[in-house]
């Protein structure tokens, strides 16, 4: 079963065609990372998921056709997406930004304080006085509350020092026992260790997808991605 069937997504952006014809699965369980190069498309291809931009092609989640439906119909699916920027209100505490998420009767809260013990000791504190870090956490545990079986996580290592990032992949490692976890990422020691299966983007299109295995070969890991297998 997938949890993501993309068949020919196009988006055009301010007259840029950001994507073009992009078409790939992503199997439920675990851990799918969507990779390229900055600017090839990754972050507009979760938009587009969601239904935050406009789009053609065809787009199922979760087993729905999400043609037609506005962004908080899709989201109702069981859909959580963590944004690149995080998007916490800084000016609320992290109590309240958490209520703001909450979709059902019962939130998980012991989970994510079992997750987050820091948040639960930081409740009253405004978020816009967090760390990177912290802001991360919150943005995290907001989609985690409500239980969601598929996640949209859009860079979540970045700007993080690395142990912080070591932390981030525990957690990960623990959500997507539960839930699928399509990951946007730079960082491919996270990838490495997170993913099973790679979804490659360059210039709007996808042109590799495999075992994330296959990054441990420098050529195909510098030819993709620019760097090398060791970074």
């Amino acid at each position: 079963m997938n949890a993501v069937e993309v068949r020919e997504l196009s988006v055009t952006l301010g007259g840029s065609h950001v994507l073009q014809g992009v078409t790939f699965d992503v199997p439920a369980g675990g851990v799918t990372a969507l990779l390229g190069r900055n600017g090839v498309g990754k972050t507009t291809t979760l938009r587009a998921l969601l239904g935050m931009v406009e789009r053609r092609g065809e787009v199922r989640l979760l087993g729905t056709d999400t043609a037609g439906l506005a962004t908080h119909r899709v989201v109702r699916l069981g859909v959580g997406y963590v944004p690149e920027d995080r998007d916490v209100f800084s000016g609320l505490s992290v109590e309240e930004n958490l209520r703001l998420a909450e979709q059902r009767s019962d939130p998980l809260y012991d989970e994510v304080f079992a997750l987050f013990p820091e948040l639960k000791e930081r409740a009253r504190q405004r978020a816009g006085t967090l760390s990177g870090g912290q802001q991360q956490m919150v943005a995290i545990a907001r989609v985690l509350l409500n239980g969601w079986p598929l996640l949209l996580v859009d860079e979540p290592s970045k700007g993080l020092a690395p142990l912080l990032v070591s932390d981030l992949a525990d957690v990960l490692e623990r959500v997507a026992e539960r839930s699928t976890i399509l990951l946007v990422e730079q960082n491919l020691a996270l990838i490495k260790r997170l993913a099973s299966r790679v979804i490659v983007l360059d210039h709007g299109e996808v042109i590799h997808t495999g075992s994330s295995a296959e990054l441990a070969d420098e050529s195909l890991a510098r030819r993709f991605l620019g760097v090398t297998s060791g970074a």
